[in-house]
């Protein structure tokens, strides 16, 4: 499992947030996402640590704390979703040559 890690500072690295959460526990894994197209930091990454009781610990010290000027908001990170097609397909409705009118 890992950890969402919302509201954060365009500023942030990945160092920065390894420091943050290794004081509580080990830390195995940060990413934190860049937009494509600028190459900048999206403003949320996610943390894995070695245990769920670690994740816990982190979880509870860090949601809602004031980080480089910003309230964390920190919880258990969701499954991601699957968005289906970019361009669509039939199973959802999305254009192809039988749904031309």
């Amino acid at each position: 499992m890992s950890i969402y890690v919302g509201n954060l500072s365009y500023e942030v690295t990945e160092a920065d947030l390894n420091s943050v959460f290794a004081e509580y526990g080990a830390v195995k894994r940060v990413q934190v996402p860049t937009d494509r197209e600028t190459g900048r930091m999206r403003g949320f990454a996610f943390v894995e640590m070695s245990s769920e009781a670690e994740e816990t610990a982190a979880i509870e010290a860090l949601d809602g704390a004031e980080w480089m000027g910003r309230s964390l908001k920190v919880n258990k990170a969701k499954p991601r979703e699957d968005r289906g097609s970019r361009y669509g397909d039939n199973r959802r409705g999305g254009f192809n040559n039988r749904n031309r009118y």
